[in-house]
């Protein structure tokens, strides 16, 4: 694939006319799907494809087309030179644009993880054997993904690797279900058994009678996946150095007034030690960190290259959303055998969904329990908890009101295959909390 990327640089090279420059960004992969249903493979798939995004400039007016290419030079070449002529007409017409900052120092790179991954057969097998007796549904996706960049001052940008993501839920009955997740670089039949064995063990839990509790402020622990959901709304213009500017950031009260989180939230964006590549679709270099937050102190931002032009000051790899895509939240001291007795009594929260806010300059924000959400009183579950709407600040969950992150990290890949596989990632602790919001 990275020979076949860089014959299309050199293609797109040779077609440029004087006063003519080209960058280009290819996404591919070859991946694995299989979904279950009751414990049985309902659908299983192959997906391999390749989309080519070329954006042609003369001066600083530029024009960008993305289209589907087969893997093959002879094949695609004509498909180059229509989009190549499909641009060259449209820019005439375009206005100057006067934010476009080109990545004119030429910074190669190349990053090639070998697969390290079983047959998709042999993972199959793992996860029906385990699933026998049980109701599990659940999707599979493994495979490499590729990411390229060219540009016509030569530089070239190679990024390879294969992962795998296992997503799945154990149903007690059609509304009651544990949610649980597998996802890496390298599969361990031992380390599946124990999460597996964990969503089980939640499972018979899920048979006892639920209770409600009355709304209120609770003492609460939220799992990686649960707190995921906390910082997936953090990500959503909050450390955008554009937002921050503009004042749509949540985070505005930190930048301007010097808010400070709890002193154990240290955030960054980690690109060396997640599943994205080091180079975004502009050709500027991702650093492998970029400090966010340092002990519950604003530290940084992340800094497009319109940004960066727009209000003068140095971009920083960020895409253009302006948004985490390899998250890495420091661990805690907190083991996780101890959560429950340091829980007492309380929520533990598994997962959260349908969130949003209700207060965004507040960093204020609602959401719903999902799925194995529990009921414990003196460090022991007691029952499932009915569905509970949350109402609750950013600055209590992860200000004064963090009581401990958790010593163990969880490394969560993005499931979202909606046109392609994510390359979003998050490795992040638990949180145990005090007084967290319920309000219905």
């Amino acid at each position: 694939m990275r020979s076949y990327f860089l014959d299309l640089a050199a293609r797109l090279d040779a077609r440029l006319r004087d006063g003519e420059e080209y960058q280009c960004w290819l996404a591919a992969e070859s991946s694995d799907f299989v979904r279950f249903n009751r414990s049985a493979i309902r659908q299983p798939g192959h997906v391999r494809q390749i989309y080519l995004t070329l954006t042609l400039l003369d001066g600083s007016r530029n024009a960008s087309m993305t289209m589907a290419l087969a893997g093959t030079i002879e094949a695609d070449r004509f498909v180059l030179d229509r989009m190549i002529a499909a641009l060259r007409s449209q820019l005439p017409d375009l206005p100057e644009d006067p934010y476009l900052l080109r990545a004119t120092d030429v910074q190669s790179t190349e990053h090639i993880l070998p697969s390290r991954l079983p047959e998709t057969a042999a993972i199959v097998d793992e996860v029906l054997s385990a699933a026998r007796g049980l109701d599990l549904v659940g999707i599979l996706a493994a495979g490499p993904i590729y990411r390229g960049y060219a540009n016509s001052w030569g530089q070239r940008n190679w990024h390879e690797t294969a992962s795998f993501n296992l997503d799945w839920s154990l149903y007690h009955q059609r509304d009651k279900a544990v949610k649980a997740s597998y996802a890496g670089f390298d599969w361990d039949n031992g380390v599946f058994a124990e999460r597996f064995a964990q969503a089980a063990g939640q499972l018979s839990l899920l048979q006892r009678e639920p209770v409600s509790i009355p709304p209120g402020a609770y003492r609460a622990y939220m799992t990686p996946s649960a707190l995921n959901e906390i910082l997936g709304m953090l990500n959503w213009g909050g450390v955008s150095e554009k937002s921050l500017r503009t004042r749509q950031s949540p985070l505005c009260r930190m930048h301007d007034d010097g808010v400070r989180l709890h002193p154990a939230v240290t955030l960054s964006e980690h690109t060396a030690g997640g599943l994205a590549p080091a180079f975004q679709g502009d050709g500027f270099i991702k650093p492998g960190r970029v400090t966010l937050f340092d002990e519950g102190r604003l530290a940084g931002s992340l800094v497009s290259p319109r940004t960066a032009k727009e209000y003068g000051i140095a971009a920083n790899g960020a895409d253009a959303d302006e948004t985490m895509s390899s998250l890495e939240l420091a661990a805690g001291s907190l083991p996780i055998s101890r959560v429950l007795a340091e829980l007492d009594t309380g929520v533990f929260i598994s997962n959260l969904w349908y969130l949003n806010y209700s207060d965004r300059m507040s960093g204020r924000m609602t959401g719903m329990t999902r799925f194995a959400t529990f009921w414990v009183e003196g460090g022991e579950i007691k029952a499932p908890l009915n569905v509970m709407r949350f109402d609750d600040s950013l600055f209590g969950v992860l200000g004064e009101k963090l009581l401990a992150l958790t010593s163990e990290r969880e490394m969560l890949i993005d499931t979202d295959t909606y046109g392609a596989r994510s390359t979003g990632s998050a490795l992040l602790p638990g949180a145990l909390v005090k007084d967290f919001v319920f309000v219905l």
